[in-house]
């Protein structure tokens, strides 16, 4: 990941803990929020699909014999595919925990 995609990686960060935290949030604002949620989170999905399918045509050029494809290039771009992989997942481990958390107090 680049420090501009990291940078606007922390930027939507930042913008959803401000909206999770609902200061001055209207009615209207909080029921378009799941909306946003489920596209930001359909965006990150096809983001890391790509990076994923990206590394793998990388990799089957260079098992093919394509002299233009460095083997350097397939290792970065497949390790970095795995990270977000692996980022991807603890994020969604931790708002499973937080969903279960939410349902478990009591009312």
């Amino acid at each position: 990941m680049s420090s501009m995609q990291i940078t606007q990686v922390l930027a939507e960060m930042r913008a959803l803990q401000a909206r999770a935290s609902g200061i001055g949030e209207s009615p209207v604002m909080a029921a378009a929020r799941p909306s946003e949620f489920a596209n930001l989170m359909k965006g990150s999905v096809d983001s890391v699909a790509s990076m994923q399918n990206h590394a793998v045509s990388l990799a089957s050029a260079y098992e093919a014999g394509d002299k233009s494809v460095d083997l350097t290039n397939v290792m970065l771009e497949m390790q970095k595919a795995s990270l977000a992989f692996r980022a991807m997942t603890e994020v969604r481990n931790k708002l499973v925990d937080a969903y279960q958390q939410v349902m478990n107090m009591p009312v």
